[in-house]
């Protein structure tokens, strides 16, 4: 789903990716990782979740300058900072729920809200939430604050209706499945608008990929596939891998053309 474009309101080329298929794809995959990688590092490596999220909040603190700093799209760079920020905005919600002792369902209140609000304040101040006008440093900061909301929504209304509401991971991946498919048609057939639809759609890929991520790796006796966090993780993270390069090809092809 595409959003509407804008003027360019400065010397710099857009940030972010095309809406294609293949977007859709990696960001959900990503939304997968996020999931799993983060129950990988707490669980398997001993991390402990307060160790976990400070080496992925450094991680994701390093990507993000050099993304920022950035002139144009580079798409090994913007899928790196998509990926941290997905397992980033998983540990808020963990740390929420397992430390604080924050209910889902609060939680998933709290982020819609503070959702709201970001994109609020960047229409305030751009007027505009279009990707395709991520073309100066305060629309990036407020893009990757909306991705960052977005991740952390998505876990927590993923948990909470998967865990929470004891739905299972299957019938989430279902649920969310279907709203998305929804939103899909909202926007092709009866021509929704685009910027509301691309926003809606990148929320709920958040919680379709956590359900899915959850589905595959989490043992028979929890509702899973039993392929674990390690199998899982790797087996997307490859998946990535091929796209991006494919991205990256496709996008070095588009700057000789333009050059």
């Amino acid at each position: 789903m595409n959003a509407l474009p804008a003027k360019s309101t400065s010397n710099w080329l857009n940030k972010v990716p095309e809406v294609t298929l293949v977007f859709w794809i990696i960001k959900m995959l990503s939304t997968t990782v996020g999931e799993t990688a983060a129950d990988f590092l707490n669980v398997n490596l001993n991390f402990g979740l307060t160790g976990t999220s400070v080496v992925i909040g450094a991680l994701f603190a390093i990507a993000l300058f050099f993304q920022v700093r950035a002139k144009h799209y580079v798409p090994s760079l913007y899928w790196i900072t998509v990926v941290l920020i997905s397992v980033f905005g998983t540990l808020i919600t963990d740390n929420l729920s397992d430390n604080l002792g924050v209910p889902l369902a609060l939680s998933t209140g709290l982020f819609s809200a503070l959702l709201i609000a970001t994109f609020a304040t960047w229409y305030a101040k751009e007027k505009t939430l279009s990707i395709h006008a991520v073309n100066t440093v305060k629309r990036e900061i407020f893009y990757w604050t909306a991705i960052l909301v977005a991740f952390a929504l998505g876990t927590a209304a993923g948990d909470w209706v998967a865990e929470g509401m004891n739905l299972g991971y299957a019938n989430a991946a279902l649920l969310f499945g279907g709203l998305i498919a929804a939103t899909a048609f909202a926007h092709y057939v009866l021509k929704a608008n685009a910027v509301g639809t691309f926003w809606i759609a990148y929320v709920l890929t958040r919680p379709f990929g956590a359900a899915c991520g959850d589905l595959l790796s989490q043992p028979a006796s929890n509702g899973g596939l039993g392929l674990g966090t390690t199998g899982t993780s790797i087996i997307f993270l490859v998946t990535i891998l091929v796209l991006v390069i494919y991205q990256s090809a496709t996008q070095r092809k588009l700057n000789a053309r333009q050059s």
